[in-house]
């Protein structure tokens, strides 16, 4: 997740594809990707969504939390006010999944690397690990995806309790145990 223009496509395209391609076109709402990552010997199919970070999109992003298990925040280190915006879009995030993991990477460090040696004190602040990525050079890119991706396994295998989703999962999952129907105390009517 990010704003508009923070490399969020070409990161994804840059782990799934190891490829880069120039282009100023903006994701349009939501584009989905399955990938099949193997983790200690476990293959898993992984869903990635590539967010639109587009202001008229807002209406969309409830949906674009559901079910998910880890966050990637994204914002332009050449662009102080994609930096600004990660607080909205962290509350965002926080609203709908108070719990899943969350990572945040400064992309497009190879146009000015002195970008690394600034201190980013939101990002302090929220305790969530952090890195600096390249998606047109292929810095760390791959790296944080790994780190991403077995911090959503592992959430998944381990999820916070308070989480509604597990709720309704062990809701459906207590009714399966006791034999798959509700009681309704008379007979069904057609």
């Amino acid at each position: 997740m990010g704003d508009s223009a923070v490399g969020k496509s070409k990161l994804v395209e840059r782990f799934l594809l190891d490829d880069y391609e120039e282009r100023t076109s903006s994701t349009h709402a939501l584009t989905m990707y399955r990938h099949e990552y193997t983790m200690k010997g476990k293959k898993l199919q992984v869903d990635i969504w590539d967010t639109a970070g587009q202001e008229s999109f807002n209406e969309l992003h409830p949906t674009y939390y559901f079910g998910a298990h880890v966050c990637i925040l994204v914002f332009d280190a050449q662009r102080k006010i994609t930096y600004t915006n990660l607080k909205d879009w962290y509350k965002e995030m926080r609203s709908h999944c108070p719990h899943i993991p969350c990572i945040v990477i400064a992309n497009k460090i190879d146009m000015d690397e002195k970008v690394t040696t600034r201190r980013y004190k939101f990002v302090e602040e929220i305790g969530c690990p952090f890195n600096f990525v390249s998606a047109a050079n292929g810095t760390n890119v791959v790296a944080i995806f790994q780190q991403a991706l077995e911090m959503g396994a592992h959430y998944k295998e381990n999820p916070h309790q308070d989480d509604f989703l597990n709720e309704c999962l062990d809701l459906l999952k207590d009714k399966k145990k006791y034999g798959g129907e509700e009681a309704t105390g008379g007979d069904d009517l057609d």
